[in-house]
């Protein structure tokens, strides 16, 4: 995603990474003629479309630039591609160590909590061979109340 900077040009900036950018790869993709794609987008992408639009987590995250607006846009694109794709929607991101175990929830599930960089990584790179969820959105968390686990592939 995009690194908000001018606030000026921060819707200018969203569209032109979360949305077109992202576009620009899916049809990269398929030209090239990748077979599968894991996209990284956050949770709440799609909170519009299911009451959360004035959740703090939708308002903040959304106020840098409609990124989030951008995103499902990118989202509906690589949907509609046919390329085989797992969409991966974090919540936000920790740059340090998990802290708790990790929590994979089904599409439009859940608006709130914050994810280590590293699950994220290991969730991405287990999509991209895991027929379970080939096609699927996967919104993930670090569950805090639970100790953190060696990575041990996708159990939903």
């Amino acid at each position: 995603g995009f690194v908000p900077g001018n606030p000026l040009k921060m819707n200018q900036a969203a569209h032109d990474v979360d949305n077109i950018g992202t576009c620009k790869l899916v049809d990269a993709a398929k030209a090239a003629g990748v077979k599968k794609i894991v996209m990284i987008s956050s949770i709440l992408t799609n909170g519009r479309n299911w009451g959360q639009e004035n959740s703090p987590g939708f308002v903040i995250t959304n106020a840098f630039g409609k990124v989030l607006d951008e995103k499902i846009i990118a989202e509906n694109y690589l949907r509609a591609s046919g390329i085989d794709y797992t969409i991966v929607r974090p919540g936000g991101l920790k740059a340090k160590p998990p802290t708790g175990a990790l929590k994979i929830s089904g599409e439009d599930t859940l608006n709130a909590g914050e994810i280590s960089r590293d699950l994220v990584a290991d969730v991405c790179v287990a999509a991209l061979t895991d027929t379970k969820v080939s096609n699927k959105v996967l919104e993930i968390i670090e569950d805090d109340e639970q100790p953190p686990k060696v990575f041990n592939g996708l159990v939903m």
